[in-house]
């Protein structure tokens, strides 16, 4: 494993963040509708660790300059055109961040292939941006199929249900989370 999220993962994000802009949950997929008709350069957000030569990502201060952007403008949110310009101004952040960091680190480990699943492989800009992004680069791509990008939640589903099956016992409810936690091979 070359990085990891040191907090919420894109997909929390993006969760998180329509939440804040009032959008349903899962809050992803309706940011990644209202981004499509938005200007992505409207609002200047920053790209968490783009310029860390780590391979790990970071959306906690994202988060934050959005809730003090949202602060300082009532109301903003309320008003389709800058609601959408604000969802594709936080789209392009986060998509900007894990193209840049996925094609740095394939370059850098002298890969030939990259390869992209789970929810957020579903957003749109992000499977257009890794598109054009490898093809830059002289890499293959493999995207699985937005059917095939299921939610964590769905793979953590799967796991407890083969713990289930195999008779694991289940974990103490006051156990500490760790987001770093492997999962067996059951």
């Amino acid at each position: 494993m070359l990085g990891g999220t040191l907090d919420d993962a894109a997909g929390e994000c993006f969760d998180k963040l329509a939440k804040l802009l009032g959008l349903p949950y899962p809050g992803g997929p309706v940011l990644d509708r209202l981004a499509e008709e938005g200007n992505p350069v409207a609002h200047a957000f920053p790209r968490p660790l783009i310029h860390e030569p780590n391979d790990d990502f970071s959306f906690s201060g994202l988060k934050t300059s959005v809730r003090y952007y949202l602060e300082k403008r009532p109301g903003l949110a309320d008003d389709p055109a800058p609601l959408r310009d604000l969802c594709a101004s936080i789209r392009a952040a986060v998509v900007d961040t894990l193209v840049t960091k996925v094609i740095r680190a394939a370059l850098r480990e002298g890969l030939d292939t990259v390869t992209a699943s789970g929810g957020v492989t579903c957003n749109r800009a992000l499977r257009r941006d890794l598109t054009s992004e490898c093809s830059r680069a002289g890499l293959s791509l493999r995207l699985a199929e937005p059917r095939f990008c299921t939610d964590n939640a769905g793979m953590v589903g799967v796991i407890a249900e083969r713990r289930w099956r195999t008779g694991v016992a289940p974990d103490a409810p006051d156990l500490e989370i760790s987001p770093g936690w492997a999962l067996e091979d059951l």
